[in-house]
């Protein structure tokens, strides 16, 4: 009877452990929704901004056609994005449009002295700001719940239980330095 006593211990031990594990994986992976959901939140306040920039610049240079539908395909591409990885790739190349949009304005000095362009300049330079500390922390929170996922033991209860890596948001070469929006 001792032996069974011993025994039952063990399980309960075991199973308060995987319960402890399992609960860690669950808020680290909640706090990467949750970071994730702050990107989403930037990233859709730039698509927003973007529309009245165009027909913004449209109204000083409209024969440059080919950069706007550059930029408004490259808007719809980031809104359509489903993954972390397309949504990447996809804000990478946004923001190249973006930076051709913007050299534009050098072409045309109407065009950089109007006042709705440079509100519009400086609340895409601040979204552009906050997106880049969003992606930061959503980031360092993926960091955690990977760490979490992949050492031992807790990468057993993981595998156990479906909990897998989550993939960075990263810049590509040409983000990683802010579009220059100020003229």
């Amino acid at each position: 009877m001792k032996g069974t006593g011993y025994l039952i211990a063990a399980i309960v031990i075991v199973l308060a452990f995987v319960v402890w594990i399992y609960n860690g994986l669950v808020r680290a992976r909640n706090r990467v929704d949750n970071a994730w959901g702050q990107v989403d939140v930037q990233l859709r306040r730039r698509y927003d901004l973007i529309p009245n920039l165009v027909e913004t610049v449209k109204g000083y240079a409209s024969h440059e056609k080919a950069t706007f539908e550059a930029v408004v395909e490259a808007r719809a591409a980031s809104q359509a994005a489903t993954t972390v990885e397309s949504q990447a790739q996809a804000e990478n190349m946004l923001t190249g449009a973006l930076r051709q949009l913007f050299a534009l304005a050098e072409a045309y000095p109407e065009l950089k002295a109007a006042p709705n362009f440079q509100s519009l300049q400086q609340e895409l330079a601040e979204t552009e700001g906050k997106i880049a500390i969003a992606r930061q922390i959503y980031n360092d929170a993926v960091l955690t719940y990977n760490n979490a996922v992949q050492t031992v033991p807790r990468n057993l209860v993981a595998a156990l239980l479906g909990f897998r890596p989550k993939p960075y948001f990263e810049a590509s070469g040409d983000e990683r330095s802010a579009p220059q929006v100020d003229f």
